[in-house]
C-alpha cells in the first residue's frame, strides 16, 4: 500500500511538472520601434506598457530602440526580437533578398497595418531649395545609416540622378530625427528626410519656428519612385496640417507594419494583435497616428504575408474573408 501511495506521489509530481511551463511564466517579447523618440519607438513602448498592464499573465513585453526597419527585419530574422514596426517596402525587400538585404529572409511575417509613413522633406526657406534636384553641393540629413528613412533617401537620390554615397553630388548626414532637427536648427543642414506619420513632434516644432517648408514631388516622381519599390504611393498632407502650411503638400508614403518573426506561435500573436485592437485608445493617447489601427484599415499596402495567429483575428473580425 505505502509503494502505491509513492507512484501515486510520484505520478502527480511529474504531471505538474510536465503541466507548469505552459501555465507559468508570461512570454518574454521584445518589441522594435526606431531611434529613440521617433513615432516607431514610442508606439512600440506605448504597446509593450498597454501588454504588461493589461496582460500582465500572458505578457512581459519590452521596447527596443533601433536604427529602423532592416535592423529590425534582421533581428526578426535572427530570432533576436519577436515584434518589430517596419515600412512595408523595406519588409518586402527582405522578403526578396533584394534593395540591401544579401539573402531572401524566410522567418518575417506581417501582423497589422498601423499607419501611413510620409514623406516629408523639410528645407530651409531660405535656402532656395525648390526640389530635390536643388541639394547638389549642399548638406542634407538622409536619416541613420542604413535605416528605412535612409533608403528613401537613396531611392529619392536616385530618381533624381544624384550621388551622395560617393559625396559627389550632396553631402550626406547619417542622423537620427532628433539629430536632424539639430542640425536645421543650427544650420548644419539646409534639409531633412524627416519621413514619420503626420503630426510627428518634429516635424510639428519644426514648421512651427516659421523657417522651414516641405518640397512637393510630382506625379511623375512619385511614379519612377513606385518603378523602384511599388510600396511607394502619393499622398496629399491637407493644407494646414501644420503651422505655416497654407497649401496641401503632394508628395508621396509608404505603409507601416508591426511584423513577427514567422516561427512565433499562432496563439502568441492572436493573443497580441487582439490585445491591441481591443486597446488601441491607449495607444491613441500616446500618438494620434495610432488611430489608423482599425479593422478596414488592417492589411492596407501589405506586402509580406500575414503570420497564422493574426489571419486568424482578422478573419473573426471580419477584416478579411
Amino acid at each position: 500500500m505505502k509503494k502505491i501511495t509513492i507512484k501515486l506521489l510520484v505520478v502527480l509530481l511529474s504531471a505538474v511538472f510536465m503541466v507548469a511551463p505552459s501555465l507559468a511564466a508570461p512570454a518574454l517579447i521584445q518589441i522594435c520601434g526606431a531611434t529613440s523618440g521617433g513615432t516607431y519607438f514610442l508606439l512600440a513602448n506605448a504597446i509593450a506598457q498597454m501588454l504588461n498592464t493589461r496582460m500582465p499573465e500572458t505578457f512581459r513585453a519590452s521596447a527596443q530602440s533601433t536604427a529602423g526597419t532592416p535592423v529590425n527585419m534582421r533581428l526578426l530574422e535572427t530570432g533576436e526580437a519577436e515584434f518589430a514596426f517596419g515600412q512595408a517596402g523595406i519588409a518586402r525587400n527582405a522578403l526578396d533578398g533584394v534593395g540591401g538585404f544579401e539573402q531572401q529572409f524566410t522567418n518575417i511575417s506581417s501582423v497589422t497595418y498601423v499607419f501611413p509613413n510620409v514623406m516629408q522633406i523639410i528645407v530651409a526657406r531660405d535656402a532656395n531649395i525648390r526640389t530635390f534636384a536643388d541639394l547638389r553641393g549642399q548638406s542634407f540629413a538622409v536619416g541613420a545609416s542604413g535605416s528605412a528613412t535612409e533608403m528613401n533617401s537613396r531611392d529619392l537620390a536616385q530618381v533624381y540622378g544624384l550621388d551622395y554615397l560617393s559625396r559627389r553630388d550632396f553631402t550626406p548626414q547619417f542622423t537620427s530625427e532628433a539629430q536632424s532637427v539639430e542640425l536645421l536648427q543650427n544650420r548644419q543642414a539646409v534639409g531633412a528626410n524627416m519621413i514619420s506619420g503626420l503630426g510627428s513632434a518634429t516635424a510639428t516644432e519644426l514648421m512651427s519656428s516659421g523657417r522651414f517648408e516641405f518640397l512637393q514631388f510630382s506625379d511623375e516622381t512619385v511614379a519612377a519612385l513606385m518603378e523602384i519599390n511599388p510600396a511607394y504611393f502619393p499622398y496629399i498632407i491637407p493644407a494646414n496640417t501644420f503651422a505655416n502650411q497654407p497649401e496641401p503638400v503632394h508628395t508621396f508614403a509608404v505603409a507601416n507594419f508591426i511584423f513577427a518573426r514567422k516561427d512565433l506561435p499562432d496563439n502568441l500573436v492572436y493573443d497580441f494583435v487582439r490585445a491591441v485592437y481591443e486597446n488601441v485608445e491607449d495607444l491613441i493617447l500616446v500618438h494620434h497616428v495610432a488611430s489608423n489601427i482599425k479593422k478596414e484599415n488592417a492589411v492596407n499596402g501589405l506586402t509580406v504575408p500575414l503570420h497564422p495567429g493574426a489571419e486568424r483575428f482578422f478573419r473573426e473580425i471580419g477584416a478579411i474573408e
